[in-house]
């Protein structure tokens, strides 16, 4: 092989990895909860000490989406070339057989590689990461080649710049919220309409096997074919397996439940006025300090004739504590703290909707209660 063509194809491999490191980083720093949680997803799945350690899940996600980010820009911009080559294939040799791992175990339902943004299940992941390892041994085997564009202190000042950029987008959407929200429940969603199935949309197809057994002999049969009246055959196992995925709505998990155990989620997303619900998937995580905020933005509301409940994953001597803590009036109801993660990436967080659409998503920290009710009170 020639050297141009060592080159292109070097200059290619380089773009091509770099983007891919680019995207990977960027979506994590502009979610940098929602990297968290993977990350305290995959030690508690691994369990044991592991488990032990989620503590240190939100630094990783920052740490993470900063290293990727200038990983991907270095090799984009050949900054320091040489030694990203190898910095990526050290990540490529750690994150390959992960990947692998997880793909033969499936201890999580997908890797979380790059966000909400492009959801791929964990077999594909495992055959990106084989590609884009055969990418980092190339620029590994080829960097000697390639010469610098830049002085090693310009180079250096580069990768110092998207470390930074990198951290404080990632401080900005974890005390705000995210400015691009990939997920199912973004401004804009109609919620109800966004739990339907479409009518002829292909269902779970499930086979069940059926072992019986006859003078010591075990045999499987379907349901097809299994010796329903042959009572010479006596039942002693039935395995069922799912063979293909049916069609899931985007939002496939949304449902609020009173203390007294009464499913009120149509009444809440069919309400005609505005609806303010308080997202806090833990309350004994949730942050004390907004606590008056939404206490005045429930009392506001009721003047204003809009709905107010509080969602919680949290278990009712948790919610007793609570209220006793901070005086809240509001209802506060059940719903799969896992959903309320996906919903707003904040604790406390709070959703506007108006027949169930999501008209508007903050932080609490960022809640103005005059300005809400100048902007939509009218």
């Amino acid at each position: 092989m020639g050297k141009k063509v060592i080159s292109i194809v070097t200059l290619i491999v380089r773009t091509l990895l770099g983007a891919v490191c680019v995207f990977s980083g960027f979506v994590k720093a502009i979610d940098p909860l929602g990297t968290n949680y993977k990350i305290e997803d995959y030690l508690n799945a691994f369990g044991g000490v592991f488990a032990e350690f989620t503590w240190i899940a939100l630094a990783g996600s920052i740490l993470l989406s900063m290293f990727e980010f200038c990983l991907g820009w270095s090799l984009l911009l050949n900054l320091r070339t040489r030694l990203m080559s190898w910095l990526s294939l050290v990540m490529m040799l750690f994150m390959t057989p992960l990947t692998l791992y997880i793909a033969l175990e499936n201890p999580v339902s997908d890797c979380g590689c790059f966000g909400d943004a492009l959801v791929i299940d964990n077999w594909t992941t495992f055959y990106k990461n084989v590609v884009l390892l055969a990418m980092s041994l190339w620029l590994v085997a080829t960097c000697k080649r390639v010469r610098p564009w830049f002085m090693p202190w310009a180079e250096w000042c580069g990768i110092g710049l998207f470390a930074g950029v990198s951290v404080v987008l990632s401080f900005i959407c974890l005390r705000h919220l995210p400015f691009m929200d990939f997920r199912p429940y973004k401004v804009g969603t109609d919620i109800e309409a966004s739990m339907e199935i479409p009518e002829g949309a292909p269902s779970d197809e499930y086979m069940i096997t059926f072992v019986y057994e006859k003078e010591g002999v075990k045999q499987e049969f379907t349901l097809d074919n299994y010796p329903k009246d042959d009572s010479t055959w006596v039942f002693v196992d039935q395995r069922t397996e799912l063979i293909s995925k049916g069609y899931v709505p985007p939002i496939h998990d949304f449902s609020i439940t009173t203390s007294e155990f009464e499913d009120i989620t149509y009444d809440v997303l069919d309400y005609e006025g505005y609806t303010l619900l308080y997202v806090m998937y833990d309350l004994e995580k949730a942050n004390k300090k907004f606590t008056e905020t939404l206490n005045e933005l429930y009392e506001r509301a009721q003047e204003s004739g809009w709905q107010v409940y509080a969602l919680t994953g949290s278990e009712e001597s948790i919610v007793e504590s609570f209220v006793g803590e901070t005086g809240a009036g509001y209802p506060i109801c059940g719903t799969d703290p896992i959903t309320l993660k996906t919903i707003v990436r904040a604790n406390p967080g709070v959703v506007l909707i108006k027949e169930g659409v999501i008209v508007d998503k903050w932080n609490a920290r960022d809640i103005n209660v005059e300005k809400v009710f100048e902007k939509y009170n009218n």
